[in-house]
């Protein structure tokens, strides 16, 4: 069973320029990498500077450094919230991938989620479709501040919408690994160059 939210791409140009980064959990535990996510992100946000400038397009160094940051940031609360959610009980590779086109880059990973997990990721995506992005951002601020996060406060893909612009997209799907039932979810981001 395949659920789609959101503003998912399914297909990719095949000319665009990508690059697919994988992490198992079977030699050190998703959840205790969770700490070396800084890492990948600035390894992904300075490989992808490289093609941020060509021959004919004049790009300033505060320009590239945005987009840099913007990467760098979206591909930390990616990897972040995919090992942060995984699910430990399944043997699953995270991956994180993009796919760069000369006004875009579209991130997408995907890791296994546990049903719990998957059922507030689905509330919170329709909440997020139904009301404004930029309210929820200044209540979830809010009441992070007076509460604490529970884990589960949606506060980096606010802030992907509404800090970067950007386009977000789920899909869920439910598979069989090793004769049981697993679900997997991949979140898309969309981001103008």
């Amino acid at each position: 069973m395949i659920e789609v939210f959101g503003n998912y791409i399914n297909e990719f140009p095949e000319n665009s320029e990508y690059l697919v980064v994988g992490f198992s959990p079977t030699s050190i535990p998703l959840k205790r990498r969770w700490r070396n996510n800084g890492l990948s992100a600035d390894f992904i946000a300075d490989y992808l500077q490289t093609f941020f400038v060509t021959e004919d397009q004049a790009i300033s160094q505060k320009q590239i450094q945005v987009k840099k940051n913007a990467v760098k940031y979206i591909a930390n609360e990616l990897l972040e919230n995919a090992m942060k959610f995984s699910d430990e009980a399944v043997h699953y590779s995270t991956r994180i991938a993009f796919h760069l086109h000369s006004d875009s880059l579209i991130f997408h990973v995907t890791n296994s989620i546990n049903p719990e997990n998957a059922k507030k990721l689905k509330a919170f995506i329709e909440k997020i479709e139904r009301e404004d992005p930029h309210d929820l951002y200044f209540l979830q601020m809010e009441a992070n501040a007076n509460e604490g996060s529970q884990g589960h406060s949606g506060l980096g893909f606010l802030s992907m919408i509404c800090d970067y612009e950007a386009k977000l997209g789920w899909r869920f799907e439910v598979l069989e690994l090793h004769n049981q039932n697993m679900t997997t979810v991949t979140t898309m981001v969309y981001l103008s160059l």
